[in-house]
Order: C-alpha cells, then sequence, then structure tokens
C-alpha cells in the first residue's frame, strides 16, 4: 500500500497524487471523521472536498462507512474494485470509530495490493499512527456519535510516528499541535510535524 498523507487538504503536491492512483481506476471519499457535525454543515464540506479532488482530474466516490458498519465483506469487496482512498480531516477518534465499525482498519491493515493508494489529510494521517492519547487537546476523544461509547485508543499503527498536522501554520487547530508537540517530547513518542501545504509520501 502506498501513502500520500498532506497536513491539510490536497496540498503542494497535486501531481503526485493523480500519479498514485492505478490508472482507469477511482478512489473512495471517506467523509466519517465529520459524522459528528450537523447534516447540513458535513454536505456542504464534503461537496467541497470533493470538488478539490475532481478539479485536478481525479474520479472519486463517496464511500460512507456508515452504510458498511457490521458489512466488512461488503466494505473489502467495495474497497478492492477501487484505487485508492481518500480520508478527509475531522475529529479522529470519530474516524476510528467508524473504522472499526465498519471493519476497515482490519482490511487496510491487511492489504495486499501494493498499488492501492491511502490517501487523506489531518485525521486521515493522524488515525494511522500507533497510538492516538496524543490527540487529545487538537480532539475531542468523548464524542461518540454512534452506538459505540467506548473511545478507541489505539490508531492503525500503519505508520510507526504521531502525525502532527497543522504545525506553525495559520489554522484554527495551530496551537493545539504546539501542545501535542510538547507531549510527545515529553513521552517519547516520535512524530513528524507538517505545515499546510507540505505532504508525506511513503
Amino acid at each position: 500500500m502506498r501513502y500520500y498523507l498532506s497536513s491539510y487538504k490536497i496540498g503542494n503536491k497535486a501531481d503526485k497524487l493523480k500519479k498514485m492512483i492505478p490508472k482507469g481506476t477511482s478512489i473512495g471519499l471517506i467523509p466519517n471523521a465529520l459524522d459528528y457535525v450537523k447534516l447540513e454543515i458535513r454536505r456542504e464540506r464534503n461537496q467541497k472536498t470533493m470538488k478539490e479532488l475532481t478539479d485536478i482530474g481525479i474520479s472519486v466516490k463517496m464511500l460512507d462507512l456508515r452504510r458498511y458498519f457490521g458489512k466488512e465483506k461488503e466494505l473489502k469487496k467495495k474497497i478492492y474494485d477501487l484505487g485508492g482512498i481518500w480520508v478527509r480531516g475531522g475529529n479522529t477518534f470519530v474516524l476510528r470509530q467508524a473504522m472499526r465499525l465498519s471493519g476497515l482498519d482490519k482490511i487496510l491493515k491487511n492489504m495486499k495490493r501494493e498499488d492501492f493508494l491511502y490517501a487523506g489529510y489531518s485525521a486521515g494521517g493522524c488515525v494511522l499512527s500507533p497510538d492516538l492519547e496524543y490527540l487529545q487537546n487538537v480532539d475531542d476523544p468523548t464524542i461518540t456519535p454512534y452506538r459505540t461509547k467506548k473511545v478507541i485508543w489505539k490508531g492503525l499503527g500503519l505508520i510507526d510516528y504521531a502525525f502532527l498536522p497543522h504545525y506553525k501554520s495559520d489554522h484554527p487547530e495551530s496551537e493545539e499541535i504546539d501542545k501535542e508537540l510538547e507531549y510527545c517530547k515529553k513521552n517519547g513518542i516520535p512524530f513528524k510535524t507538517l505545515r499546510d501545504g507540505e505532504v508525506i509520501i511513503i
């Protein structure tokens, strides 16, 4: 599996993003990090995200994980029909819950396709970290819009460091990221910071 992890939105490597998607395929937009906000706001923001991707020539399909809660096999088939996924920002803990309830976490951990692209920004990158405790200042872990009320503190562990977006950026969460950075330093947690516009490609 390949990774395109942006601090905010598409970032400054859009040309590389397009080249990382297998030819002739679409990517699935996973909107669930926003499932805790009002429906009208959620729709508007997700439509903007969809447009940002289609405007640079990427074929995108909405892939709402709520439709697959308890349907891991069905989701796996859908995922393997795509060239990749774009996981938008929002609340990392909400996103993590949606991944657990749909089985996407297991699907990604067991992904057999080397050409499959995992792409996204902010929470979409943070959820890949080994542990999510470092995010408590930025994202509220007690928000649970689904049937589960248990906080999932473990990330997917698909990267071996804490992903810190919006670092020293013109973003509302930038000051909170400074606090998370200090938390990582005090607790010996490996981390990588990204300013808005910057991208990590693996």
